[in-house]
């Protein structure tokens, strides 16, 4: 088994013993953030991911630091993933791309989110700059790629990750959609693979919607370090209610 580093936030260890579950925010305006944030209080994820592509505001950096800056003070215990999807990758709206590497940038240098989620397919120069931004900043960076319309083989998919951990991630994520069960296999074979023989990082990875569904409470046997349970909404196909999720960890927990 490689020797995988973990990455430890607020008291929650990414890479751990346990996979730990990330609830998404998925507000479109300032008072569904605050009510989301009061949610996220009453459920008790291990960390919270803001999907700012579904905010109305998204554009209008000011206010997005503001409700940052809100956010923050709401949720001080809990480590904050902030996420500006790419429309080709799932982004709510499409956002150019210009403003979108803006405001990732601003959002990292106030230290106020501990985890930045960035697409792979941004290509190298943008991905090393926001490296290079997280880093400066002590935020730790997810390096993803998401295929909404098949699953690619479990040799792409590993080469995918260890691309991811070849240019700096601190974390590697792939999310792909299944058209068969087979495919869902794959996803879980690649992960321990790349578990068991190339990880230097932690790992996320995930088969999205219901044929996809053992692969957000089970991947954690194969080497996938966080699995995303929903709230009141969910930001991609397959995710279940946080309640539930937590329930069929545990009870692999205390039997694995």
């Amino acid at each position: 088994m490689s020797a995988i580093k973990t990455v430890d936030v607020r008291g929650r260890k990414i890479g751990g013993d346990r996979p730990l579950i990330c609830t998404p925010i998925v507000a479109k305006t300032g008072g569904d953030l605050e009510r989301a944030a009061e949610e996220m209080l009453a459920l008790q994820p291990d960390i919270v991911e803001w999907r700012i592509d579904y905010l109305d505001e998204v554009e209008d950096i000011p206010a997005v630091l503001r409700y940052l800056d809100a956010l923050r003070k709401k949720l001080a215990d809990y480590p904050i993933i902030f996420t500006c999807r790419i429309d080709k990758e799932g982004g709510a709206k499409p956002i150019p791309q210009g403003k979108r590497l803006e405001l990732i940038r601003k959002v990292i240098a106030t230290r106020k989110i501990d985890i930045v989620d960035f697409e792979l397919s941004n290509g190298e120069d943008a991905v090393r700059d926001i490296l290079g931004a997280a880093k400066a900043s002590g935020v730790y960076a997810i390096l993803s790629n998401h295929e909404f319309k098949s699953t690619p083989p479990a040799t792409e998919i590993v080469a995918r990750l260890e691309r991811a951990q070849e240019l700096g991630a601190d974390i590697a994520k792939i999310a792909v959609m299944p058209t068969s069960i087979e495919d869902v296999l794959t996803l879980l074979a690649a992960t321990d693979e790349m578990r068991e023989k190339r990880a230097r990082v932690p790992l996320i990875t995930m088969s999205m919607s219901g044929k996809g569904l053992i692969s957000r409470v089970g991947a954690g046997v194969f080497g996938s370090s966080i699995t995303f349970g929903a709230g009141k909404s969910a930001s991609a196909p397959g995710q279940i209610p946080v309640s539930e999720l937590r329930t069929v960890l545990g009870i692999l927990q205390k039997y694995m």
